[in-house]
C-alpha cells in the first residue's frame, strides 16, 4: 500500500505558528523525508523553515539510537582528515565550518560548538608516522592552498597551547581553525526544532520510497543511511567504536589526535568534563558491542596522552555502523522526478552534512547545484 500525502493534507497537519521567521518559497510544495538521523533532521528542519509542509518517517525513536550520528565525536577537521580522504571532502569540511554557526543559531536550544583547532601528537617511537602525516599535509597544502597551514609545535609552544600536555610531549602539530560540536546535543536540538515547527515525525515507522507518494508536485528525500541498501546495493557498513568517559581531572581544551601506525586515536572534549575517545574503523556491518581488545586499546592510548584518564569514569562504550559507498565518498542519487537519495556520509557526517544540505536545496530551487560541482559531489541519475 502506498501512503499519499497531498499538499492540502500536509498543510493541515501544521499550524503556521511563528511563521514570520521562515523564508517562504514561491511554491511551498510538500516534502517527505525518510530517516531522521543527522541528514534527515537537518533537511526536514530546513525545509519546514522555508515553508514546505514536511513529514518525516524514522525507523527508530527520537533518541537517535539507530543513527550513526549518535555514536560519533562531531569533529569538524578537514585539514586533519585530508590525510585519509579526498580533496572534495576537505572542501565540504571547510564549507561546514562556515555553515554550522549559522545552522546552530536557528535552533531553539544552544549546542556546544568550538573552533579552536586540532592538536596532533605522537610518541617518540612513532616519529615515522608523524613524518608520513606531515608529508600528506604538505601535499594537501599544494592541492588546496586556501586551507590554513599546519603549525609545528616545540615543547614550549605545546605547553602554551595545552598546559596539561607540555611535560608529556616534546613536539606536535597545531591545525588552526578546525572545530567540533556536541553531536547528541545537536540531534536533540534538531528534534526539538521539528516539534517547534510542528513537523509530523512518525517515530518507529520505517518506510521505503515505494511506500510513499508525496503528490505530483511533492518531493521525497531518502536519508536512511544503511536502511536504504535495498534501493542502493553499493552501500556497505563500516563499523566505528567510541568510548565516552567523565574525566573532570583532565584539562584538554580542543580535540587531540594521537598518531599511531595501528590505531590513530582522537580525543574530543565535550562540556562538563566528558570526553569522546575513538579510533577503530572496521569493514563490517556488525552492530554488536565493542570488543575487549578495542576498549583496551582505546583506553590505553588515551592514558598515554594524559594519565588523568586512568581515574576517568566510563559512561558508555558504543558501536555503530556508518553508511559507506565503494569510494568512501558521499553521493546524491535521483530515483525519479523529485525523488532524491542522500547517502554515503561514511565517517565524515558532521563535516560534510551542511554541504550536502545546501546542494540539495539548490537542486530543489533550480534543478542544478553549483555547489555540487564545486565540491565534486557525485550526482547519480540527474539530468541537466
Amino acid at each position: 500500500m502506498v501512503a499519499k500525502f497531498t499538499a492540502e493534507a500536509l498543510n493541515a497537519a501544521k499550524q503556521p505558528a511563528a511563521e514570520s521567521t521562515r523564508a517562504k518559497p514561491a511554491s511551498a510544495v510538500p516534502a517527505v523525508v525518510l530517516g531522521a538521523g543527522l541528514m534527515g533532521r537537518l533537511l526536514a528542519c530546513k525545509l519546514a523553515r522555508r515553508g514546505h509542509p514536511v513529514q518525516v518517517f524514522e525507523a527508530c525513536g527520537a533518541d537517535a539510537q539507530g543513527s550513526a550520528a549518535r555514536v560519533a565525536a562531531g569533529m569538524l577537521a578537514p585539514l586533519a582528515e585530508s590525510a585519509i580522504t579526498e580533496s572534495s571532502v576537505v572542501r565540504m569540511g571547510r564549507h561546514a565550518l562556515e555553515r554550522w554557526p549559522q545552522l546552530l543559531e536557528a535552533l531553539p536550544s544552544p549546542v556546544f560548538f568550538q573552533q579552536d583547532g586540532t592538536l596532533v601528537l605522537w610518541h617518540r617511537q612513532d616519529a615515522a608516522e608523524a613524518d608520513r602525516f606531515g608529508t600528506q599535509l604538505a601535499a594537501t597544502a599544494r592541492r588546496l592552498p586556501e586551507l590554513p597551514v599546519a603549525q609545528t609545535l616545540d615543547a614550549a609552544a605545546l605547553a602554551r597551547l595545552e598546559p596539561a600536555l607540555g611535560e608529556r610531549f616534546s613536539q606536535g602539530l597545531y591545525l588552526p581553525a578546525e572545530g567540533q560540536l556536541d553531536n547528541r546535543g545537536l540531534l536533540s536540538a534538531l528534534a526539538m526544532q521539528l516539534e517547534t515547527l510542528q513537523v509530523p515525525v512518525h517515530w518507529r515507522s520505517p518506510r521505503t520510497p515505494e511506500h510513499i507518494d508525496p503528490g505530483p508536485e511533492g518531493w521525497l528525500f531518502d536519508c536512511r543511511g544503511l536502511g536504504a541498501r535495498a534501493q542502493w546495493p553499493a552501500l556497505r557498513g563500516v563499523r566505528g567504536e567510541v568510548i565516552r568517559v567523565h574525566a573532570p581531572g583532565v584539562a584538554l581544551s580542543r580535540p587531540t589526535r594521537l598518531l599511531h601506525p595501528r590505531y590513530p586515536l582522537y580525543i574530543a572534549p565535550k562540556p562538563e568534563g566528558v570526553f569522546v575517545i575513538g579510533a577503530t574503523e572496521i569493514e563490517s556491518d556488525d552492530c554488536s558491542p565493542a570488543s575487549v581488545r578495542s576498549a583496551l586499546e582505546l583506553l590505553s592510548a588515551a592514558y598515554t596522552v594524559h594519565p588523568g584518564f586512568g581515574e576517568a569514569r566510563i559512561l558508555e562504550i558504543a558501536s555503530q555502523v556508518r553508511p559507506t559507498l565503494p569510494d568512501n565518498l558521499p553521493a546524491l542519487r535521483c530515483l525519479g522526478p523529485r525523488r532524491v537519495q542522500i547517502n554515503g556520509l561514511y565517517r565524515h557526517g558532521f563535516m560534510i552534512a551542511p554541504a550536502l544540505l545546501d546542494a540539495v536545496l539548490e537542486i530543489m530551487d533550480t534543478g542544478r547545484s553549483p555547489l555540487a560541482e564545486r565540491f565534486e559531489l557525485r550526482l547519480e541519475g540527474f539530468t541537466d
